[in-house]
């Protein structure tokens, strides 16, 4: 598999985490380069962009053990139980207990802006170089790697504007444009105007991305086309999840073929990915996604274990039974851990796997279930589009998959049945619940593997009612005690 070239050269951005006024972040050390001595080459450009791709793995984006966003919208929702052997790490997410002081919960808020800075350094500089077609699709890039952090943002600290009938009108976030550590922005007035912020910014990328570039750790035109599948389908705009659904179904069919599932969570195979971040097993770049859920300690310990409802909806026939989960004893009790993150075949670092920030499965279930809801509905594609996933899923040659044939609210709830085991430990299930305007409900289950034990949630840890303000998780404090313009969220 082909990896990025890791940037460590470029260690002035290191600087974009500081949003002061500190006269003693103007000066850059000798041995480090300045826009002005960077940006003189096409290549350079492909190196501080690849930088941007890597500042994804920085923590907590998608590294660590605490407050990643590979576990964040799973452990804020029904699909995982905490496990009272482990750490209990970010159990204050667990217990729906954060607030603005709370930096356990996630450190999502400054990791996506400093992806965003590494992109503004790149869009900030375009005109050092003549811009030709290679220049045009490494704008492209930055601009799509723009959009999908400040996404990441949208989603986390402000409504979802399906989530509610106030939602489009309420607060959005502070969209970034620009390279300054001296800036103080403010809030979007509306989630609205920063949907129509990320859109323009795939819709560009769109029209001027390669087709394809060289490796699947980069964005190219299928990508952002999936991308833009799922904005328009959290801004509630269905035909365009379908227009721009299509295209990238169109483009990249496969599912992620039966035979080649499992060994996708093992990095055997790239079948069904639309966008990786890639994850090398070098001292440099052996970063630590899969540790938010376990460790390899005296067999293997988690932090979470898969809550049973939802182990049981997993059949024996289902190949993401035995690539998503593991049963295997913790101190002398059964779990059923989460292994999806665990390790890549023929390595014996545990917890570092590629990230797959985006599959195509996602795609086919955001426009299946847009056909349903769009202007003119579509149930007979919606469920030919379920269909395809369920026979990667259930199906083998040597006993093929049995076509559902759902039909009106039976088949949209298929569709979602089918959303939450697909995407599960992926960073959807919290955000699905949010969108749909519904409440968070956990069983009455414990952590062991039979669903036993005296650790079910009650009370407080039960249920998060629909509307809750804790769907939007708060401000960091030190973002607002650094820039005032910055509005905390309602509740907090």
């Amino acid at each position: 598999m082909k990896k990025i070239v890791n940037i460590s050269i470029l260690s002035l951005t290191t600087l974009f985490l500081h949003q002061c006024s500190d006269e003693r972040f103007d000066i850059l050390p000798n041995s480090q380069d300045a826009p002005s001595t960077i940006f003189t080459t096409e290549a350079n450009y492909r190196l501080v962009l690849d930088g941007a791709y890597d500042a994804f793995k920085s923590p907590t984006y998608y590294n660590g053990d605490t407050g990643s966003s590979i576990i964040l919208g799973d452990v804020l929702a029904d699909n995982l139980i905490l496990n009272t052997q482990g750490r209990q790490s970010n159990k204050s997410a667990y217990e729906w207990s954060y607030n603005p002081q709370t930096g356990a919960v996630t450190a999502l808020y400054s990791s996506a802006y400093f992806v965003i800075s590494r992109a503004n350094t790149i869009l900030d500089n375009l005109n050092k170089v003549p811009y030709t077609d290679y220049m045009k699709n490494i704008e492209a890039e930055a601009k799509a790697i723009r959009a999908i952090a400040h996404f990441d943002l949208v989603r986390a600290y402000a409504k979802i504007p399906t989530q509610s009938s106030d939602a489009s009108s309420s607060l959005g976030i502070a969209y970034v444009t620009t390279f300054d550590p001296n800036i103080k922005p403010s809030r979007d007035a509306t989630v609205s105007i920063t949907y129509d912020k990320i859109i323009a910014d795939l819709q560009d990328a769109l029209a001027k991305i390669n087709t394809s570039n060289e490796t699947n750790g980069r964005l190219n035109k299928t990508s952002v086309l999936g991308f833009l599948s799922r904005v328009y389908l959290y801004k509630g705009d269905y035909d365009k999840v379908i227009e721009f659904g299509e295209q990238c179904i169109s483009a990249y069919p496969s599912v992620g073929r039966n035979a080649n599932f499992v060994n996708i969570w093992r990095d055997a195979t790239d079948d069904g990915e639309l966008f990786t971040i890639l994850n090398s097993n070098l001292n440099k770049d052996n970063v630590n996604v899969g540790v938010a859920y376990n460790q390899n300690v005296s067999g293997i310990l988690s932090e979470y274990n898969v809550n049973y409802d939802l182990f049981t909806k997993y059949l024996d026939s289902d190949v993401r039974t035995s690539a998503y989960v593991l049963r295997a004893d913790s101190d002398s009790t059964p779990f059923n851990h989460v292994v999806k993150h665990r390790t890549r075949i023929g390595s014996s670092v545990g917890q570092v796997v590629d990230i797959k920030f985006l599959r195509s499965a996602e795609v086919y279930l955001n426009v299946a279930e847009a056909y349903m809801k769009a202007s003119a509905p579509n149930p007979v594609r919606a469920l030919q589009l379920l269909n395809i996933l369920r026979a990667e899923r259930y199906g083998t040659t040597a006993s093929p998959y049995v076509p559902g044939t759902e039909t009106g609210t039976d088949l949209l709830n298929a569709i979602y049945y089918e959303r939450r085991l697909e995407l599960a430990f992926e960073n959807d299930r919290f955000w699905t619940i949010k969108r749909l305007g519904q409440s968070v409900v956990r069983s009455d289950f414990g952590s062991a593997a039979d669903g036993g034990g005296g650790d079910a949630p009650t009370g407080a840890l039960k249920t998060l009612p629909a509307g809750n303000f804790r769907f939007v998780l708060p401000i960091p404090q030190d973002a607002i005690n650094l820039n005032p313009n910055l509005i905390q969220n309602s509740g907090y």
